[in-house]
């Protein structure tokens, strides 16, 4: 996960952080990469510099700008990559038809 500060003028404060969701089954690994973007927020009460920031503070952003439905939805379509590792979809052939002759 990487943090971006705002500016110069806001150099403290977080506007975007960009994360990766990595899911691993065995030998099967499947990742998403997507983008957090959070608003400056003048004399916030509960302001925490830049260099104070946890992972886990800026990942609790993360979850509650997404969601519980959003943060299912990230789950689901990581588990449906790995789960198309291990079951790969049939594809189809291309077979001749049996009334032409080649």
């Amino acid at each position: 996960m990487y943090t971006i500060p705002a500016s110069a003028t806001e150099p403290d404060y977080v506007v975007t952080a960009l994360y990766n969701v990595v899911g691993v089954d065995g030998d099967y690994t499947a990742e998403l990469s997507n983008s957090a973007q959070f608003e400056v927020i003048a004399d916030q009460p509960d302001f925490t510099p830049y260099d104070d920031l946890t992972e886990a503070q800026v990942l609790g952003w993360i979850q509650d700008q997404l969601g519980t439905d959003g943060v299912a939805n990230l789950e689901a379509c990581i588990q449906g990559q790995i789960d198309s590792q291990i079951n790969p979809p049939v594809s189809p052939e291309n077979t001749p038809l049996p009334w032409v002759t080649p």
